[in-house]
Order: structure tokens, then sequence, then C-alpha cells
């Protein structure tokens, strides 16, 4: 028997706000059905459309204790045809780093309980490759020190805006994508060496 979700229900599966969700099934960008007049989510098939989007998208997550911060980062990336799921903290960031493959990770430096420095830590201890970026207004700070020690990452000074956030991202995809070619190229021209 297939289970059927609520809009409530949906929006918490896929970590979106409830309007985030109406505005997508308006849009055809959701799987949905209507009973009742109201709209249903097939879990099967919301499982489905995840696994086609998150391999033609690349999956960022974004972890700020600050809502209004995680809210532009997923409205503006969303925008941008970019994955883009979101922690409030680095507990539930490190259960969602076990769980999916990011192509990129934004931590805040200053959170309540798990810093940032201690959060990306963890990060590297799960997943060593995973690009991380760190997002602060406290760039030269003994917190930033300790974020340094896990390894080179990048640094989003705040304050921001959703232009800033777009560029970043975009010239750090960019940046990867060109790196992965050079990658790919030199093994191409290894292994013809060896023919």
């Amino acid at each position: 028997m297939r289970e059927l979700l609520t809009t409530r229900e949906i929006a918490e599966y896929l970590r979106l706000r409830r309007e985030t969700v109406l505005r997508k099934v308006a849009k055809g960008e959701i799987p949905a059905i209507k009973v009742g007049g109201r709209f249903r989510f097939d879990k099967d098939q919301i499982d489905d459309w995840l696994r086609q989007k998150s391999t033609s998208k690349k999956r960022i997550l974004v972890i700020d204790d600050e809502e209004t911060i995680r809210h532009l980062f997923r409205e503006t990336l969303e925008a941008g045809n970019y994955h883009v799921i979101t922690a409030a903290d680095g507990a539930e960031a490190l259960e969602l780093v076990r769980s999916w493959s990011f192509d990129l990770i934004f931590t805040d430096l200053k959170m309540p309980g798990m810093n940032g420095a201690e959060t990306f830590r963890q990060i590297r201890r799960i997943n060593p490759s995973v690009p991380v970026v760190i997002i602060t207004g406290y760039p030269t700070s003994d917190l930033m020190d300790q974020a340094l020690e896990h390894g080179p990452i990048g640094v989003m000074k705040k304050p921001f805006n959703g232009l800033d956030i777009e560029r970043f991202v975009d010239s750090f995809i960019a940046g990867a994508k060109a790196l992965e070619e050079v990658e790919t190229c030199g093994r191409q021209a290894a292994r013809s060496r060896t023919k």
C-alpha cells in the first residue's frame, strides 16, 4: 500500500517551508496528487524524484543557527538549480553528512552548542574530501584558527546577500568542475601513454 504524506509532512521530509512546497507543486516541480481537494504526496514517488534530482543538481548543505541565513541560502540557491539542505546546528548537520553526499557545505563559525570549528572537524572525520566553507563575521578569531587546523577551507565573510552567495557558489562549483576536467584529462593521457 502506498504511503501518502500531507503537505505538512512532505515539507518536514524535504526540509522545506510549507509555502515553498505549495509553490513548487503549483509549478509542477514536486510530484503530487489531489485527494479530496488537498495535495498528497506518494512517498515512493517523492523518493524517486529526489534520486533523479540529486543526480542532476549539486547538493549543498547549509549549517547556521539563524533561520534567516538558512532561508536566504535556500531561496537563492534553489533558484539557481541547486539542491539545498539546511541544518540549524552541528549535531543535525552531522546526521545529514552521514546520510547524504554533498558537493559543498557551508557552516557558520559561531553557533550555540557545537561551534563551526568543531562541526568542521567532525565533518572531516566523516568525509575528508567534501569542500567546506566557513561563514563568519569573525575571520581573524581564535575560533577561525581552530577551524583552519582541520584543513583548507573557503571563507565567506558576513554580511552578504543573495548575489554574493550565487557568485561564491557558482565560482566554487566552476572551479571544482575545471579541476575535475584537468584530472580526467591527466588520467586519459596517462592511459594513452601506457598503451
